[in-house]
């Protein structure tokens, strides 16, 4: 049976960010995992980026308890990926930081940068905070708050 892998990264409210997560989702295919990625659930439903994020935000934590481990993906963690994460803490779920040029050195492709938008409005960006774990401060990330 394969291992099960959340997929740790923020919302995709524009093309390309659905892009990156379509690379993150292929490295762990291409890895070997079962990914678990809610974050298709976004093409799914017709509604403003609060309620998406809402959703997603509740189906997260119903999918986190299944999975072997969580991978985080992006520059940089949201607020919501820092409660997904603090989840995790607490049920001694396994965490792992996926490096850009690991995807690169694996898939041969390279990250996505825009804020061409999937709904129609631009990304302003979702809030973010600065965050600490129980566990110490995620190394390799970029937090902005």
């Amino acid at each position: 049976m394969k291992k099960k892998v959340y997929i740790c990264a923020p919302l995709p409210f524009t093309e390309d960010d659905m892009t990156q997560i379509k690379r993150y989702t292929a490295y762990a295919l291409a890895c070997g995992t079962a990914p678990v990625v809610p974050h298709f659930y976004v093409l799914c439903l017709q509604v403003s980026k609060q309620k998406v994020q809402e959703t997603v935000h509740s189906v997260s934590k119903s999918l986190l308890w299944y999975c072997d481990e969580v991978w985080v993906f992006g520059e940089f963690i949201t607020e919501a990926m820092s409660e997904e994460l603090k989840f995790c803490k607490t049920m001694n779920i396994r965490t792992r930081r996926i490096r850009e040029k690991e995807i690169r050195k694996l898939l041969g492709t390279k990250s996505i940068k825009s804020s061409r938008s999937i709904n129609g409005d631009a990304r302003a960006g979702i809030p973010l905070s600065p965050i600490d774990f129980c566990c110490g401060r995620v190394q390799g990330i970029i937090i902005r708050g």
